[in-house]
């Protein structure tokens, strides 16, 4: 059953159905976006390297809007399961240029990939706790990616004010039709070489600790 289900959606028709599905469906999202200007006049007028970072549960929303980028060349790292394949079809689509490789598979090289393409695009997005968790748990290629190029590290957080949530491992949610969506960016956080394992170590918890209360904060503003 899952050989063929993944045949199916490795076909290009397939992809190219679920992905224009996918940009009618989000259309109907009342998008609210907060914080914006402040990563991203870095990024054009500074020179500035920028990783656009998100919790696994989240990135759904954020789709339709994060095509506005496509002209930058972002690159993501996304998995080389045969999901991945799927999900790195709709993000071409998008305009994103995926690398291919994960903590799991290809992490090595996937990595290296990314850091080559961030220096020379200056932008990328990353889910930190994909493909399989924890949920909210930083996995360590973010921060090797922010020290190798000098790149800020942006989170960003979505929640709706509907939705459904799946019984999944990252309770992956769905915002409904027409539900108000906002999109937040948080702070530039900017994470300096480090020498010893144990610096490092704190760098992550410390982005672990950061996008756990953003995300927190903005859940509570819906309770």
């Amino acid at each position: 059953m899952k050989f063929r289900i993944n045949k199916i959606l490795s076909s290009r028709l397939v992809q190219w159905l679920l992905y224009k599905f996918i940009r009618i469906y989000s259309l109907t999202f009342r998008i609210e976006v907060q914080n914006e200007d402040a990563w991203l006049l870095e990024y054009l007028h500074n020179n500035g390297r920028i990783i656009l970072c998100t919790h696994h549960q989240q990135f759904f929303a954020a789709i339709r809007y994060f095509q506005k980028y496509k002209k930058y060349k972002p690159g993501i790292l996304i998995s080389r399961s045969d999901d991945g394949e799927f999900i790195s079809a709709i993000a071409n689509r998008t305009g994103w240029v995926t690398v291919r490789g994960s903590s799991s598979k290809g992490g090595a090289k996937g990595l290296h990939n990314m850091i080559d393409h961030l220096t020379e695009h200056r932008l990328a997005g990353h889910i930190i706790d994909g493909p399989r968790g924890p949920f909210g748990i930083v996995k360590p290629g973010v921060v090797r990616m922010a020290h190798a190029t000098s790149s800020i590290i942006v989170p960003f957080y979505t929640r709706a004010d509907r939705a459904w949530y799946f019984r999944s491992w990252d309770k992956f949610f769905l915002p409904k039709p027409f539900s108000k969506v906002i999109l937040r960016f948080g702070d530039k956080i900017e994470l300096k070489q480090t020498e010893t394992k144990e610096q490092f170590e704190e760098h992550r918890k410390m982005l672990e600790r950061i996008m756990s209360k953003g995300n927190e904060q903005l859940r509570a503003e819906f309770e």
